[in-house]
């Protein structure tokens, strides 16, 4: 699985003019799913965000997770984050996991924010064409995978 990882003043994503979900403070989750990822892989990668130390102490020092802030989530599925854009013009998606496998475990990771003690774990609806808007704090954006080799971040 692969994440990209925003530390957000407020959040949300609507589909056809319609806001299916949003937060304040929190994390924006843009998700990906591979092919050889499953449910273990997403408890691993949700408990890894949850207690990522990204959200300022009283010094302003990154000191506290998503947990200890008491934030709020937003996880997105975005299957464009295994995109191969090494060859051509048009990026290949051959890389991400089958959608119904995705669309499982994209919940499953919600889920596992949410027995974790993520305050509040809001979605977005999987395989729309969505709308994100994002207010980005810091700005503070990480790339996270889990479940899968050391993969380059350079496409050629």
């Amino acid at each position: 699985m692969r994440a990209v990882v925003q530390r957000v003043a407020q959040a949300g994503v609507s589909v056809a003019g319609e806001t299916v979900g949003e937060i304040g403070e929190g994390l924006l989750f843009l998700l990906a799913v591979g092919p050889a990822d499953d449910a273990q892989v997403a408890r691993h990668l949700a408990g890894r965000v949850a207690s990522l130390r990204v959200f300022p102490d009283s010094d302003g020092r990154m000191n506290r997770s998503l947990l200890d802030a008491q934030g709020e989530a937003l996880v997105v599925s975005q299957f464009t984050l295994y995109a191969d854009a090494r060859r051509g013009h048009r990026p290949s998606f051959v890389g991400a996991g089958p959608p119904v496998m995705a669309a499982e475990l994209c919940s499953a990771f919600a889920e596992e924010l949410r027995a974790l003690g993520v305050r509040s774990v809001a979605e977005g609806r999987f395989g729309a064409h969505m709308e994100v808007s994002l207010v980005n704090d810091g700005p503070v954006t990480l790339v996270v995978s889990v479940g899968e080799p050391i993969w380059e971040t350079d496409c050629g």
